[in-house]
């Protein structure tokens, strides 16, 4: 297994050697040591390539992920796994702003904490934090599933679409055309699905409700004006 240790070795050779992946390199598991809180680690794979980062990280770490599997062994800056395409990033401590932003698919875990705009304009991701999520999470939320642990900040769901929000804490408050919704047999099936992919114990999905949109504001009508 190749190890890069960044504090001696540039961050581009790494990203190119993860780049170079499919021109026929047998290499299936990396390790990276001493990130430094480096920016953009391990991004644009695409290669069923394991990644495995010993420290936290900065700026975009495993952004545009096809199908690889990053761990960050630390906490991630803003933008971790933005507009990932499948597999899996998982964060083993807390996340900056944005974590999943645009994400099309795959799946992001985050053992810790969420800051502000997690999930943000997601488009078929699956998204599962253990601890709680700021402001503004799932704005603009096209598709895919937020499963939040713990509890949730301000404008929850602003100008939501059709993804599907789980939340077992406390909403400090919904954003616009964001309503609580039924939790029908095929959410809990789902949702404990994803639990378990994360690796989420002592949590079962009936303490969790579920949150999506009222779909008033798909079109534009006077009487919502307030709402746009």
């Amino acid at each position: 297994m190749p190890t890069f240790d960044l504090s001696i070795q540039p961050l581009r050779e790494l990203n190119q050697a993860l780049h170079n992946l499919g021109a026929g390199a047998n290499d299936s598991a990396f390790e990276v040591v001493n990130p430094r809180g480096c920016h953009a680690v391990a991004v644009g794979i695409d290669a069923p390539v394991t990644v495995e980062v010993k420290g936290s990280v900065g700026y975009y770490c495993a952004g545009m992920n096809d199908g690889g599997a990053v761990i960050v062994h630390g906490s991630a800056g803003p933008g971790v796994a933005e507009n990932m395409m499948s597999g899996t990033v998982v964060i083993e401590g807390d996340t900056s702003q944005y974590a999943g932003a645009t994400g099309r698919g795959g799946l992001l875990v985050i053992k810790g904490n969420a800051a502000s705009r997690c999930g943000i304009s997601m488009k078929g991701i699956d998204i599962v934090v253990h601890g709680n999520i700021g402001h503004m999470s799932a704005f603009m939320a096209q598709s895919g599933h937020l499963v939040v642990c713990g509890d949730a900040g301000d404008a929850l769901g602003d100008s939501l679409y059709e993804a599907k929000l789980f939340v077992r804490g406390k909403v400090k408050s919904l954003g616009a055309d964001c309503i609580e919704k039924e939790m029908r047999p095929e959410h809990l099936e789902k949702l404990a699905e994803l639990l378990e992919k994360a690796d989420v114990t002592g949590v079962k999905p009936d303490e969790f409700r579920r949150y999506g949109s009222a779909r008033k504001l798909y079109n534009f009508n006077i009487d919502n004006a307030d709402a746009y």
